[in-house]
Order: structure tokens, then sequence, then C-alpha cells
């Protein structure tokens, strides 16, 4: 049974501004919630109907807050339009402070605006064996429901840092690392070598890099249309690029971390 109070709070979450207040974040679905389970992530509730209950008896932590509901009790709280057995509601990650140490290859988001577009770029890091991703505080919170989803479990392999991002590539510039950024301008990644220590970064759906980045950006590259210069397609999508970009790097640089 779920009182209107937890309704209220659940749907709360919905928000940004209630996710930071709270602290806390919903994630649904079955496959969600198992690798929610798996990850460190701190889980507070868990509202299942009873055959997910009963399935998933030994899967379930022992002391977790466990409310059993029906499916008209869980499409009061869900944000689908299809509710999949469960819901849980999840504790933030706390940031740890900046740590360049452990990877060869980052990633920082410049302003991406779109939920599916991020959801898809932390699943494509986690492929990539990316361990850290750096968002400006004008990306889209990645603890939005829609980026949520859209991860499939990656969200709770990939540690994602949301500060001013200029600081961090200096950071990352003195520890050795180059800087790169996508630019319809840039040279062919295909042709030219990329370095094995990079940060890579990516810009907004329609403005690209902010100016003040390209700046201090040790090298700029891009994803080249086929044929050269093709005017059909105004630019690529940003996940998709990410993916191809992050593809090239591991090829180029074969040794994980």
């Amino acid at each position: 049974m779920i009182s209107s109070n937890q309704v209220k709070f659940i749907k709360s979450l919905e928000h940004k501004k209630y996710r930071k207040i709270h602290q806390s974040f919903v994630v649904e679905g079955e496959k969600m919630i198992l690798e929610l389970l798996n990850s460190p992530f701190e889980v507070t509730q868990i509202f299942a109907t009873k055959p997910f209950l009963n399935h998933y008896s030994d899967n379930l932590t022992k002391g977790t807050n466990l409310v059993e509901v029906t499916e008209q009790e869980l499409k009061k709280i869900s944000t689908q339009q299809t509710p999949n057995q469960v819901l849980a509601i999840a504790k933030l990650p706390q940031e740890g402070p900046l740590n360049l140490s452990d990877g060869n290859l980052f990633l920082a988001l410049d302003n991406v605006q779109d939920p599916g577009n991020l959801g898809t770029i932390i699943r494509t890091a986690a492929w990539f064996g990316i361990r850290r991703l750096f968002c400006s505080p004008d990306t889209v919170d990645a603890f939005n429901p829609k980026v949520i989803q859209s991860t499939m479990g990656s969200i709770f392999r990939v540690h994602l840092h949301y500060s001013e991002l200029i600081p961090i590539l200096e950071q990352a510039h003195r520890a050795g690392f180059t800087t790169l950024g996508t630019l319809l301008t840039g040279t062919d990644m295909y042709e030219h070598p990329l370095p094995p220590k990079a940060i890579i970064v990516m810009g907004n759906e329609s403005k690209g890099i902010s100016p003040d980045i390209q700046r201090i950006l040790d090298q700029k590259i891009k994803v080249p249309s086929f044929p050269e210069n093709a005017q059909e397609v105004e630019s690529l999508n940003v996940a998709v690029a990410t993916a191809l970009v992050c593809a090239e790097f591991r090829r180029q640089n074969v040794k994980l971390p």
C-alpha cells in the first residue's frame, strides 16, 4: 500500500529542484533496479508488485524499505506510460575530488541539453571504459528520469561531475592530457593520430562548443562526412559523434588503463 504523501514525494523527484532538496532520484524497471542493487548507490525504498518481490527476493538488500504495490498504484508514481513492476528511490551520489588517475580517456560535455543524448553518451562512456564524465553546470541533469532510463543502467558505472569545464581542462592539461574538441572546422580524426591521454569535449546540440572553451583546446578534431563537406546534413548528432570519437580513440590506443 502506498500513501498519498509517498506519491507526492516520488512525483516531486521528477523535478531537478526536489531531487536536489531531497538528494534522491527515481529508478524504474526490472533491469535498471537489478543494476542499481549491484551498484554502490544507496537504495532507500523499493515499490514493487508481488510477482517482482517473489521472483527477486534473493536480490533485494536486507534493510531496504520494501513496499508492495498494485499495478494501479505503480502507475500513479511512474513516469513511464507502461510501468514495469518496480520503482526505487536512491540517494544521489556524492561527487568526490577531481581524479584523473583512473583512466587515459575522459569526456567533457559543454551544455548538452537533450536527455536522450546525455543518456546515450553515458551508455557509450561505459561501453568504452570511460570512468568519468565532466558536465558543465548548464548540461541537462543526469538524474532526470529520461536520462536515467536511456542509460540502461550505465549511469551506475560512470562517475559524473558537474562543474565549470575550463578549470578541469586546465588541470587535465597540466596532468599531461591533451584537450580535444569536436568542431566542424577541426582536422579529420582518421587522418591524424589521437593522443594516448585525452579529455574530449563535446558541445551543445545546436551551438557546439562555447568560444571560451574553444580558445583553450590543444587540438580540434572532426568526424568527417562522406563525401567530404557534404551539405545534405547540417551536423552529426552529438551522441553519435561521441561514440565514433571514442571508438577511434580506443582503436588507436588499444590498451585500457
